[in-house]
């Protein structure tokens, strides 16, 4: 929920006093405790909407929130003590000029305007040390990486909106959804404030073999009827390139193969695994001679796997 007292009420900044009492009375009405017990949403509603309406109901208190010198709940800002500062540098440096007169600080004030006028006259009035300064504002993007990038990490570049590009380094191992923070990237500060950092928000594109999880990589290996019988050497991709597996006599589908310490590599944990699922792929066209042998076979060694045993 927003705290700005016109959000809270729903009405515009140039709204009259009548507007703002009615709004007022509208959600007090309709969110008041008695009517909705135990509903803490409703509670909270009618609780600040009053808050919104002591302020804005008052034109003085309205006009200072205007001004961004109180907030929300009436406050003073900090930084308008900063603000009086400023200015009292700026009237001690210039003994011609008229200083304005602030409210609520009292003897405090002229000791402090007096104190900042002896240092203008002994330090020739430069006030540069004391200037406003602000931290730069964040930046904020989304990036999508590749699925081998974000396994084995790399680099790549946003294109910014003011022209140029910011180079963002992938570490190893980077999941979906994962926010790199690159400080000293964001907005300049002012005054000789610390420049702000960029936030990056990636998002992993689906690899067409790869599947991850956690640390581990997954994959299906279709083989062929004869390579599940007879057993066979055959070419598996990994992440970090292909290697040779050996497929067990006798394989079945659904069977899983570990290949271990050929998962993600991400620095402070350990190395995954990857994960190989064979499955049986026939042949598009079954010819004469392969029919005629599982006919063959079937008579003599025929078996039921949903039983696990003979026919």
């Amino acid at each position: 929920m927003s705290e700005d007292p016109y959000d809270v009420l729903g009405v515009a900044k140039t709204a009259s006093a009548a507007e703002i009492k009615k709004a007022y009375r509208k959600i007090a009405k309709e969110s008041h405790p008695d009517l909705h017990p135990g509903d803490a949403a409703a509670e909270a509603r009618f609780k600040a909407a009053g808050t919104a309406f002591e302020l804005l109901k008052d034109p003085e208190t309205r006009a200072r929130y205007d001004r961004g010198e109180i907030d929300a709940s009436g406050q003073e800002r900090p930084q308008r003590r900063q603000r009086y500062y400023r200015d009292f540098a700026e009237d001690a440096g210039n003994p011609y000029r008229q200083g304005p007169r602030y409210e609520g600080f009292g003897d405090e004030a002229d000791i402090f305007a007096e104190f900042l006028r002896r240092q203008a006259r002994q330090g020739g009035g430069d006030f540069s040390s004391h200037a406003f300064r602000a931290r730069g504002a964040d930046a904020h993007y989304a990036l999508e990486v590749p699925f081998l990038t974000a396994a084995t990490g790399g680099a790549m570049r946003i294109s910014l909106p003011g022209g140029g590009d910011l180079e963002v380094k992938i570490p190893k191992g980077v999941a979906d959804g994962q926010t790199l923070r690159l400080r000293g990237k964001g907005g300049p500060g002012q005054g000789g404030g610390a420049t702000g950092d960029a936030y990056v928000t990636l998002s992993v594109r689906p690899h067409p073999v790869f599947r991850r999880a956690g640390d581990d990589i997954a994959m299906t290996l279709p083989i062929t009827l004869d390579e599940a019988v007879l057993g066979a050497k055959v070419e598996v991709p990994t992440i970090a390139g292909p290697v040779k597996v050996t497929v067990p006599k006798g394989a079945t589908g659904g069977q899983v193969l570990r290949l271990r310490g050929r998962g993600i590599a991400a620095p402070g944990r350990a190395v995954g695994d990857q994960l190989v699922e064979l499955k049986i792929a026939m042949p598009q066209e079954v010819d004469d001679d392969l029919a005629r042998f599982m006919e063959e076979w079937r008579k003599t060694h025929g078996y039921d796997p949903r039983k696990g045993g003979k026919a």
